[in-house]
């Protein structure tokens, strides 16, 4: 799925809205970011706590370093185009782990 089908998707069913943050497409729901997509790859707000899971289920994921300066997000996944199968079940989940 694309970010743009998601974004859509998202926003009918939990009122989310396309936002930007660091100059970057961004989704947000009760004005927290919880998705954004950066150099064709989508970015999911989940957790430190979700972070060494995920970076080994995700082979080629980081923590996201939207500054490019060696300061990555810890609470943050850069996942792949390579699995854009799984970025909707990673944007629900972030969804709700801002919401929480």
């Amino acid at each position: 799925m694309t970010y743009e089908a998601i974004a859509e998707s998202l926003a009918a069913s939990h009122g989310t809205v396309s936002s930007q943050m660091f100059g970057k497409p961004c989704l947000k729901v009760g004005g927290k970011a919880f998705a954004a997509f950066y150099k064709e790859c989508m970015v999911f707000k989940l957790g430190r706590a979700e972070m060494p899971l995920l970076l080994d289920q995700y082979p080629g994921s980081e923590l996201w370093d939207p500054s490019g300066k060696g300061r990555p997000m810890k609470d943050w996944l850069q996942v792949p185009a390579d699995y854009a199968e799984d970025w909707s079940s990673r944007a629900k989940q972030a969804l709700d782990f801002v919401a929480g």
